[in-house]
């Protein structure tokens, strides 16, 4: 025979409520701004070094750590260039600033030169970009493994390089190894 009592009622709600406060969220992301830093020659070509400012919230109770990773960039299907993301870390619920450096070849941008004549006529270029982040949310004194894919849409100003609006997805992925 069970006896059912008050403090085990209170017990048992209050351990439920954490777990469910502490069930993983996906992260959110969101481009700021994208700047170019610089103008590289590479024969016949230059290619444009900018830095993708890119707000990170972390929408969990517990900190995480990731490792360094490479952010690929697209346009209009072709590779056009990549991003570098550090390894780092960030406490939970919090938000972050990422300064990405990033390299954008212009071949890949002659490739579809047409396209891009009309998209700097409409003022409108269509970007879109993946990564895979890995690292470990640490919770007391286990270390969960997990992986975040995130799939970015950004629509940007080509001449003035600014987000005119975005749509971003994560996929969490954790590992309880």
């Amino acid at each position: 025979m069970v006896h059912w009592t008050w403090t085990s009622a209170v017990i048992g709600a209050a351990t439920t409520a954490a777990l469910i406060s502490i069930r993983p969220k996906d992260p959110i992301f969101h481009v700021v701004s994208i700047n170019i830093t610089s103008f590289k020659l590479s024969i016949p070509f230059i290619d444009a070094e900018v830095t993708l400012t890119v707000n990170v919230t972390n929408p969990n109770a517990v900190p995480i750590h990731y490792s360094s990773t490479e952010m690929s960039i697209f346009y209009a299907g072709s590779l056009l260039g990549s991003a570098q993301v550090s390894a780092g870390s960030q406490p939970p619920r919090s938000c972050q600033l990422l300064h990405l450096p990033a390299r954008l070849k212009s071949m890949e941008l002659a490739h579809h030169g047409v396209q891009f004549m009309a998209d700097v006529g409409r003022r409108e270029m269509v970007l879109d970009a993946t990564v895979d982040i890995e690292g470990v949310a640490k919770v007391v004194w286990w270390g969960h493994r997990f992986k975040v894919h995130v799939e970015s849409h950004v629509t940007v100003d080509p001449v003035f390089l600014d987000v005119v609006e975005q749509e971003n997805k994560s996929d969490l992925e954790l590992f309880v190894t």
